[in-house]
């Protein structure tokens, strides 16, 4: 059974950073892309970057290229989305999500196993 657990969010303020952290458990991840989505209140969940556990490729929602960064520590099982320069509309509930293969997808219909989510809060 795969769980996915994030840690990490928080009450940053504008400009600010926070390091989000997704502790994988329950099968070897090596064959697979692991993705961070967010959902703030009242809108749809929506990308935000990606990363395939071989080899690294990697790919992020055009609102967070340049502040945000996806990266994964083998020895841990863990994957981490460092976010720089926050902004208030980065403001939502951010959730890890993993599916087999080698496919960097950027859709949440494409992903099978989903963590409980974190709350991140940018004050202006």
């Amino acid at each position: 059974q795969v769980q996915l657990v994030e840690s990490g969010g928080g009450l940053v303020q504008a400009g600010g950073s926070l390091r989000l952290s997704c502790a994988a458990s329950g099968r070897t991840f090596s064959n697979y892309v692991m993705g961070w989505f967010r959902q703030a209140p009242g809108k749809e969940r929506e990308f935000v970057a990606a990363i395939r556990w071989s080899g690294g490729s990697t790919r992020y929602a055009d609102s967070v290229k340049g502040r945000f960064t996806i990266s994964r520590d083998d020895a841990k099982n863990t994957v981490y989305l460092q976010m720089n320069s926050l902004k208030p509309e980065d403001t939502a509930v951010y959730y890890c999500a993993a599916r087999p293969g080698v496919y960097v997808a950027g859709t949440q219909n494409e992903y099978d196993y989903w963590g409980q989510g974190t709350q991140v809060t940018v004050s202006s």
